[in-house]
């Protein structure tokens, strides 16, 4: 599939970076940065691959897209970056099939939110260092090319987690599409990064589910939920998120989740224990604790 549409350029790009860009997942992550890298003028063609045919008609309606397939195929040859954006299990499995049928000199990376067991796989199969582990820290909780926007990346961090093996050339050109389109590159360490992201984006999103799985399990749950109000609409947010894509990623971080949850696990035994032991100054102290640091990320630059 071809899209008729002209391509949107950013009239003041000094030039592509990548001649031919394949994003494989056209939704809210991958669809955003075609529509960023082609808005900047940064890739002069981009390739989406992607299973769902309603996602291929819109990537095309649209303009994220010059041209459309179902799935990977010898065409592959002809680009010089490939952005997997598709699940983190997902990813891993793509790897040998990108390995088979892209050319020795494109570069691949992706944007998933686990990052030591897909560096490993993109390692394996491309020894020469052409695999870069990226993650944008950017995301909304709805999905799919519909809720893709040109503008996701701006003032966001990308965080790279090369390995010995990596090529800096090539985290050198990958981080320049992340800075064309907005973002602050920042270097992690792999195993450190899937700890943090698993205290800080996996542990809540996991929370979120599970406390709408908790009330939805007590006496007449649905008939509470029928007087939510704001605490638990924005408290859960996040549970609209796709299930499978965080089913994946829980599992893929199966490690650090299990460690960030015991910790978790101690917090809401101290909570208890002040509560049911009527300890007011402990309750009190745990509760503006937990205000300051809150009221420090939600006024940091």
């Amino acid at each position: 599939m071809t899209n008729p549409k002209s391509e949107i350029r950013n009239p003041k790009s000094a030039g592509p970076l990548f001649r031919e860009m394949a994003v494989v997942g056209v939704g809210l992550i991958g669809g955003s940065l075609a529509l960023a890298a082609r808005k900047a003028g940064l890739v002069e063609t981009v390739v989406g691959v992607e299973a769902d045919p309603a996602h291929r008609e819109m990537a095309l309606a649209t303009g994220m897209v010059d041209r459309v397939t179902d799935r990977l195929t010898a065409d592959l040859a002809r680009v010089d970056l490939v952005v997997l954006a598709v699940p983190v299990a997902g990813i891993a499995a793509l790897l040998p099939e990108v390995a088979r049928l892209a050319n020795g000199t494109c570069l691949v990376t992706d944007v998933g939110s686990v990052k030591g067991p897909i560096l490993a796989a993109g390692d394996a199969v491309f020894p020469d260092g052409r695999f870069v582990a990226g993650h944008p820290i950017a995301g909304r909780e709805r999905s799919g090319p519909a809720a893709a926007r040109p503008d996701l990346f701006e003032q966001a961090n990308w965080i790279v987690t090369p390995s010995a093996r990596t090529s800096a050339d090539a985290v050198d050109r990958v981080a320049a599409l992340w800075r064309g389109v907005g973002s602050s590159v920042v270097t992690m360490e792999v195993g450190w990064h899937d700890e943090v992201f698993a205290t800080v984006s996996h542990l809540p999103h996991l929370v979120a589910y599970a406390l709408m799985d908790a009330v939805l399990g007590m006496a007449r749950g649905e008939e509470r939920l029928k007087f939510s109000a704001g605490g638990l609409r924005d408290f859960t947010r996040v549970a609209a998120s796709h299930p499978t894509m965080w089913r994946d990623i829980f599992l893929m971080n199966r490690e650090q989740i299990l460690r960030v949850l015991a910790a978790y696990r101690e917090a809401l035994a101290g909570l208890e224990a002040a509560i049911r032991d009527g300890d007011d100054e402990a309750l009190t102290a745990r509760l503006t604790r937990a205000r300051t640091a809150q009221e420090e990320i939600t006024h940091r630059p």
